[in-house]
């Protein structure tokens, strides 16, 4: 233990002395408009840090989002201060890499890699950059292993495999939240990295001490940054949490990633182009929000070289429940499946809310067998011959007999919600999913 400390401090020490090295300039503060900052004889990069002085002789962190002729564009990493017009800008040399490694695991730590939880330092001597390591397409591997989240209605209806990526999409107050955590006490997975971004100060507590109170805590990086911080602090952290996810997945393991939530990665985004003078396209949304969706989602999936899997979920909340909402549509247009929860279950009482004729897993029809595959597809043509007879249904129109599809669907409507619904602490495995699937709505399960 000792010795893992001295290495991981000789390493900090180390990378201090590389950063320091070279000419230290100092920038002043010339203009603050719209919570965007211009200072001249600042050259750095983007994505350099700097420290603003204040009249009270506070300090303000700030980081390089862009340029504007000579001047850097920079944006504060927390709530402004009371900054003046020429005010002493200072290089705080952040780094660009994320601390990795098994010291993580267990720890609860913020957008900048420090530690929230009272735990003590971080002791790690490793190093991923938070833009990840850009490597050839054909290094990633194809999805073909299913993984058991251990929910029932997913494993059975909606099957994922290791290295997919999956869009969680519902309004506000419809179980995203209560799902993720069923999903990271169950999932067979080795390492789990939980990025919770921009969620409420009380939400990462309770996620916390609730949601991680199982076996898997040991195994879990937590990364959290509450929707009152900076929107660049927000999109640090989820770098910072898919960062991590990589370096594990380096070491050949298969890792299970949720980012929650991939719209308020956008908000932050939207924040800073609409500061930056970029214009307002779908939705007040400027280019830079939606393109940042992909990339953050391309890091994730399998690696051919090490033979690790980042099995990635991002939670997208549509804003007013509206499915077609750019972020959504962006989000679906990228991942490998997406899974919609419905209100109108919500409101019945179905946890999970799963909107099965909604939903999609686009690897399943690869990694399930025949048989699987039959009972999957008798139980949506039920579920959509009930829900697109809803009203007809509901007001009385219908006549039994009319149609024997419509007669079976509403024989069976019972049936189907009894499948989806499962016990927000339940775990039920892949192998139990798929037997009571076959029993009840493969080809026996229709004769009988």
């Amino acid at each position: 233990m000792i010795a893992a400390q001295e290495k991981a401090l000789t390493h900090l020490v180390n990378r201090i002395g590389n950063l320091n090295a070279g000419p230290r300039r100092i920038g002043r503060l010339v203009a603050h408009d719209a919570g965007m900052m211009e200072v001249t004889g600042f050259d750095y990069p983007i994505g350099f840090g700097g420290t603003i002085r204040t009249a009270d002789g506070k300090a303000i962190k700030a980081e390089i989002a862009g340029f504007r002729g000579s001047r850097a564009l920079m944006i504060p990493l927390e709530s402004d201060g009371s900054v003046r017009n020429g005010a002493r800008v200072e290089p705080d040399m952040q780094s660009s890499m994320a601390q990795v490694g098994d010291g993580l695991l267990g720890r609860v730590i913020g957008p900048m890699g420090e530690p929230l939880d009272g735990a003590g330092p971080i002791m790690s001597d490793r190093d991923w950059p938070l833009a990840g390591k850009r490597s050839n397409v054909l290094n990633r591997g194809r999805v073909t292993t299913p993984i058991d989240l251990g929910v029932r209605a997913i494993n059975g209806l909606l099957t994922a495999g290791y290295g997919q990526r999956i869009a969680i999409a519902a309004g506000s107050g419809v179980g995203k939240s209560v799902l993720i955590g069923q999903i990271i006490a169950n999932a067979d997975v080795d390492v789990a990295v939980v990025g919770l971004i921009g969620e409420r100060g009380r939400e990462v507590s309770d996620f916390v001490e609730t949601k991680l109170d199982g076996p898997m805590r040991g195994r879990t990086v937590t990364v959290a940054v509450p929707a009152d911080y900076s929107p660049v602090l927000r999109l640090r952290a989820a770098a910072r949490a898919t960062a991590i996810a990589e370096h594990f997945r380096s070491e050949g393991k298969r890792v299970l990633l949720i980012i929650d939530s991939l719209t308020r990665i956008a908000h932050a985004q939207r924040e800073i182009g609409l500061s930056m003078g970029e214009p307002p396209t779908m939705k007040g949304y400027p280019p830079s929000a939606l393109a940042l969706i992909p990339r953050l989602i391309e890091r994730a999936g399998n690696d051919k070289a090490s033979g690790g899997s980042i099995t990635a979920l991002y939670t997208v909340l549509a804003d007013g429940g509206d499915m077609e909402d750019p972020v959504v549509d962006t989000a679906r247009a990228i991942v490998d499946g997406h899974i919609i929860l419905s209100r109108l279950l919500s409101e019945q009482g179905i946890f999970p809310a799963i909107d099965v004729g909604k939903s999609l897993s686009r690897v399943a029809a690869d990694i399930i067998d025949d048989e699987h595959r039959t009972a999957q597809t008798n139980f949506r043509r039920l579920w959509s011959a009930y829900e697109e007879n809803r009203d007809l249904l509901l007001m009385g129109a219908y006549r039994q007999g009319s149609d024997p599809a419509i007669d079976e669907a509403v024989a069976r409507h019972d049936d189907l919600l009894e499948y989806v619904r499962q016990g927000s602490r339940d775990a039920v495995s892949m192998e139990d999913s798929v037997t009571a699937l076959q029993h009840g709505f493969g080809q026996r399960g229709n004769e009988a």
